[in-house]
């Protein structure tokens, strides 16, 4: 199997986790804080990730210079951007954060460009843009509200779409020379550097609610899965797979997370679902392409 494909598989995979997460965030957020919640998912994250490395053995330990680096990229990536992700989940709309976030893809391309030197192609725009009608028309920009009721929100939103581009561009950068187990791990370090303070803070206005079963569970998915494995997943991807082709596997979370309303919460099936999941497709087909070259006889 080809680094393309694998990484391929891998950034589908993360979104495809991550677009059933937010159900699951909305009902543990009424409970747990939103940088408090965010601290717990990475603490549990770096405690799996770091019986990975710990049985693993044969990888390399960062040097500090590298691990300052690393440290530096999980800031951005799990304290600015996640942490604003969950603030704008909170105080936000479910359509808002989903239309706003779908800016990320677009970010990382220009990400890629500028500090990557990718080529900005024509093929790679126009897959980005065929993808993101894809998402708004699934999720029906009728039905935002962008009042001043959820002004913080989505500013808070719109900052995360474009960190987590940084964030998705320089773990391509640091992936280079480290595995991705121990970038992983050292940047949800990087995130707790900002969420546990943040945590501390928001906790002195409001409480930690009570902590059922269901609860619980949606914490360890939370903590386990969508963070420990997806962000693994994801930073994995980027590793294998230009940057600029790499972004289009984000559009699978709105689409998969339209699928589980279908399936889960007995949703319609709409022709808009069916149009938009073809142009999502579409647009992740092109940024895969690459067409063969014809061989020059001797």
């Amino acid at each position: 199997m080809s680094d393309t494909l694998r990484g391929a598989i891998y950034g589908i995979l993360a979104a495809s986790i991550w677009g059933g997460m937010y159900v699951v965030s909305d009902v543990v957020l009424e409970i747990i804080p939103p940088f408090t919640l965010l601290s717990i998912r990475l603490m549990m994250g770096a405690f799996v990730l770091g019986l990975l490395v710990w049985q693993k053995k044969d990888t390399t330990v960062p040097q500090r210079p590298q691990m300052i680096q690393v440290l530096g990229v999980g800031l951005i990536g799990f304290g600015v951007s996640v942490g604003a992700q969950f603030v704008g989940t909170d105080k936000s709309t479910a359509v808002n954060g989903a239309l706003i976030t779908t800016s990320s893809p677009a970010f990382i391309l220009v990400f890629a460009a500028l500090i990557l030197r990718e080529k900005l192609s024509f093929q790679r725009v126009m897959a980005v843009i065929l993808a993101s009608i894809g998402v708004i028309v699934i999720i029906d920009p009728a039905q935002a509200n962008f009042s001043s009721d959820t002004f913080v929100g989505d500013v808070a939103l719109a900052v995360a779409g474009v960190t987590w581009g940084l964030y998705s561009v320089l773990v391509r950068v640091v992936s280079a020379k480290l595995d991705t187990l121990w970038v992983t791990l050292i940047a949800f370090w990087g995130g707790m550097m900002l969420t546990i303070p943040s945590a501390g803070v928001e906790l002195t206005s409001r409480a930690v609610g009570e902590i059922t079963f269901l609860v619980f569970l949606g914490i360890l998915y939370l903590g386990v899965i969508s963070t420990a494995g997806a962000m693994w997943l994801w930073n994995r991807a980027f590793a294998l797979v230009d940057a600029s082709a790499a972004s289009l596997f984000f559009f699978a979370q709105p689409l998969v997370g339209a699928v589980l309303g279908v399936l889960a919460l007995g949703q319609d099936f709409t022709p808009n679902l069916a149009f938009g999941g073809l142009l999502i497709s579409l647009g992740v087909l092109l940024a895969m392409y690459v067409p063969k070259r014809k061989s020059v006889p001797a």
